[in-house]
């Protein structure tokens, strides 16, 4: 099953109950990416694009590690 929900102003997309997450928004914030690694999907995916600078994209590495060590993070 599919769905979209509206987490702080982005749109994920979940799939198979929160098996995948995917949030392809234009600037996601770290709220919406902290919100994300508390459903411990298995997968998540990100649109390279959404993020600032490297930096940004290492932080939501960081979180994941933290808040959903098993989750396989992918940004394309």
């Amino acid at each position: 099953p599919y769905r979209s929900e509206d987490i702080g102003g982005a749109t994920i997309h979940v799939v198979n109950d929160g098996d995948l997450i995917a949030c392809f928004d234009s600037a996601i914030s770290e709220e919406v990416v902290r919100e994300i690694a508390k459903r411990r999907p298995l997968r998540v995916v990100f649109r390279d694009g959404s993020f600032e600078n490297t930096p940004a994209k290492i932080n939501v590495e960081e979180i994941f590690k933290l808040l959903a060590p098993n989750t396989r993070v992918k940004v394309i």
